[in-house]
This record gives C-alpha cells, structure tokens and sequence, in this order.
C-alpha cells in the first residue's frame, strides 16, 4: 500500500510538473498550465476564426486585447473611459460616478481566470480594431455584460442582438441602469459637436 501510494505520488508531482496534462478537446487542444498557454496538437484544429488566452489585458468595458490583438466587442457599447481627452460619466443624485471604471471592472471580474476564447469577424473596424465577439466557459462577454446592466446593446451594429439582455438590465435597474447617464455613441456624438 505505501508503494502504491508513493507511486501515485511521483506520478501527481511529475504531472504538475511538467504542466502537460495530456487531455484535448474534440478539435485536439488544450491548456498547458506550466505556463496557462492553450494549445492544440491536432493540425485539422478550427484555431483559425478563434483566438484563445495567451496574454489578456482588459482595455474597457468592451475592449480586450489578446495575444497583443486589440479586439472591440462588436455590437455593444460600453461607458468611454476616454474619447478626445474626455471622461464619460453617471450620475446617482448629484454624485458623479465613474461608470466607464465600473464597467471595466465588471469585465475583468468577469473573466477572472477563465480562459477567453474569441470568434473574430472579417473586417476590423474604422479604428483597425478587431471586431468580435468573446467568450468565457462558452458564455458571450457581451451577453454578460449587457444583461448586468455595464455595457449597451448598440442597435446601429447590433441589429438588436443583444436587446432581451438589455430589457433585463433596464427593468431590473441593474449596473448603469440604476444611474443617469448618456448612452456611449450619445456622449461621443456630443463631445464631437453633432
């Protein structure tokens, strides 16, 4: 019994270790965690319209860059942390809030550990962003971020995609719901002087 034990041992810490678990999914990949790389083996892998966590820094509340890729979460938007050198802002009462900040905060919540995966369209946008759409645990950010009231069904892109999410949000008062505030393109067409 103390051999088999010390074999499971050895077995456990070489595994850890080496941070190869040897288990993929149906398309042959998974996650190194040695170093939280996701990988595939499989050459007939689908990696090719998906970008998985390498390297995640979270921009706003829909903005990421991954694997040094700055991807805008297409078809919703969220509070601007800065446009032309201006701060966008809520209200609750008097008291200005900084709700660009929360909604940025709520994302990265969100993600936490989780290992975001991202399915990219064909054309960046007028920035030369990447337009996609993300996911943790197969759950869209946007949808998430959109029902909890912190980003913004943006029906100009959108074709009101993300609007059962926004209904929620707006009838429970949730996140930027329980607040007053500009939506984001509004804020932007009025610093722009539209």
């Amino acid at each position: 019994m103390r051999y088999i034990s010390l074999s499971l041992f050895f077995f456990f810490t070489f595994s850890s270790l080496s941070g190869h678990s040897g288990r993929t999914n149906s398309e042959g990949c998974h996650r190194k965690t040695s170093n939280n790389t996701y990988h595939c083996h499989n050459a007939k892998s689908k990696t090719k319209n998906h970008t998985y966590t390498k390297s995640l820094e979270i921009i706003d509340g829909d903005t990421i860059r991954l694997n040094g890729t700055k991807i805008r979460f297409s078809g919703i938007d969220a509070p601007e942390s800065y446009f032309r050198g201006k701060k966008q802002f809520c209200f609750i009462d008097q008291t200005k809030v900084d709700c660009a900040k929360l909604s940025t905060n709520f994302l990265k919540s969100s993600i936490g550990n989780a290992t975001v995966k991202c399915k990219l369209e064909k054309k960046p946008d007028q920035y030369n962003r990447s337009l996609g759409e993300c996911f943790i645990n197969n759950q869209s950010l946007s949808r998430i971020l959109v029902k909890n009231g912190y980003a913004f069904d943006y029906p100009k892109y959108s074709k009101k995609k993300y609007s059962k999410e926004q209904d929620y949000a707006k009838v429970n008062k949730l996140g930027i719901w329980n607040m007053k505030f500009e939506f984001p393109w509004e804020f932007r067409d009025r610093i722009r002087g539209k």
